[in-house]
């Protein structure tokens, strides 16, 4: 009897101290790695990575058996590691990130899941690019389709068409913009509400306008990548006018002097352009004095600056079109053969202006638009999509001569 007395005295008191021996990590209800992973998520979404980073690292340390934790935070320090592209940060981040979808592959409990960890895995090496990303990312994608999965449980992405949704972003990664297309149009035809609509239909738009502006056409790779830009910059623009419309062979045809031909150097080499990787591109439009795309001289540093990097305005793209248009034909009287207005068809474009008249020549010729308003915008940034559509019309307009 005082055997068993005993025996059941040693057994209470290693229950009792195996119990206190586990640590309560996370002891209210609200404090659980899926609250603190789907925060981390929508922090992403609203591109605070460090603030996501901190939730991630919440839900993991709550739980570390928790694969969606483990996979966010793979997606959160691939973000950061793009962010620091270059520095020492980037290169052990890259490694971390990659290791952690692998424990985040060795943890998953259901299908919902996997589902996450394969979304996770597709943004990382979206965002990473390693060699045969693509390929990585359409992998990851076929596992999806593979899933019985619950949307009901699925904690953030809350339908499976998200992985539809970041299919087509690594195809316009990719620049194949048809097939982006074609994964947006899935996302809109799964459902009629789903918090992937809304993103999808902008994210559709821009690959078919994408497509319109390369009218079938296989683009150079700056075309290809001003098409997604929401402005476009100078010495991206000289690049779109040497590159896609050949401003170089179509100008010297235009000009059949040769002793003109010769006299067409620019008169300095702006002091800013020299790492720029449009150097060549900005020269041949300085050369050619296109207007809209000059330097000028800049009394705080006493030399001449291009300004590689500020965007286009679409009253400066007006002026560059038209100064194309003159060069090309030359027709010189282009330039104000819509001088003497007494008013202008525009609400914010003065008869008065400097570009009145070249904003007038790019919208009666069909080469830019304005808003159902009426209105032109011509302090607005000039939007990549627009710049190709116009240089494609532009083109056609000039082979059709």
């Amino acid at each position: 009897m005082r055997f068993s007395f005993f025996t059941l005295f040693l057994f209470t008191a290693l229950l009792f101290s195996g119990c206190a021996g586990r640590e309560v990590r996370c002891p209210t209800p609200e404090d659980n790695p899926q609250h603190h992973y789907v925060r981390g998520m929508e922090l992403v979404e609203k591109g605070e990575i460090g603030s996501a980073l901190e939730k991630f690292e919440r839900s993991v340390y709550c739980s570390d058996d928790y694969a969606p934790g483990i996979a966010g935070r793979s997606l959160g320090i691939a973000l950061k590691a793009k962010e620091d592209f270059g520095s020492d940060f980037k290169h052990s981040a890259v490694y971390k990130a990659y290791d952690g979808l692998y424990q985040a592959r060795k943890r998953v409990e259901n299908d919902e899941e996997e589902f996450a960890l394969h979304l996770a895995t597709m943004r990382v090496y979206s965002e990473l690019k390693p060699k045969d990303w693509f390929d990585k990312v359409t992998k990851a994608y076929k596992k999806v389709g593979k899933l019985e999965v619950n949307e009901e449980k699925l904690l953030y992405y809350n339908g499976v068409e998200a992985a539809d949704f970041f299919m087509g972003m690594a195809y316009i990664s990719a620049r194949d913009f048809s097939g982006a297309r074609d994964m947006f149009a899935r996302v809109l035809d799964a459902k009629r509400v789903s918090r992937w609509n809304e993103i999808a239909d902008e994210q559709w738009k821009l690959a078919d306008r994408a497509i319109r502006a390369m009218g079938g056409r296989m683009v150079a790779d700056v075309g290809k990548e001003i098409a997604l830009r929401e402005s476009v910059a100078r010495g991206a623009m000289a690049a779109l006018l040497v590159e896609e419309l050949r401003i170089e062979r179509l100008f010297a045809g235009a000009i059949p002097v040769k002793s003109e031909l010769e006299a067409l150097k620019p008169v300095a080499i702006p002091g800013d352009i020299a790492a720029n990787p449009f150097k060549d591109e900005i020269l041949t439009t300085l050369k050619w004095k296109v207007r809209g795309l000059e330097s000028s001289y800049d009394n705080g540093s006493e030399t001449s600056l291009f300004r590689p990097d500020d965007p286009v305005s679409r009253r400066d793209f007006a002026l560059i079109l038209e100064d194309v248009l003159v060069k090309l034909t030359g027709r010189e009287e282009i330039a104000a053969s819509f001088f003497g207005h007494r008013s202008s068809p525009y609400p914010d474009v003065a008869v008065t202006s400097a570009w009145y008249n070249a904003v007038m020549n790019v919208t009666t010729r069909g080469l830019m638009e304005t808003e159902l308003s009426g209105e032109f915008r011509p302090d607005d940034p000039v939007s990549g999509v627009e710049a190709l559509l116009a240089v494609r019309v532009l083109r056609q307009k000039m082979t059709a001569r």
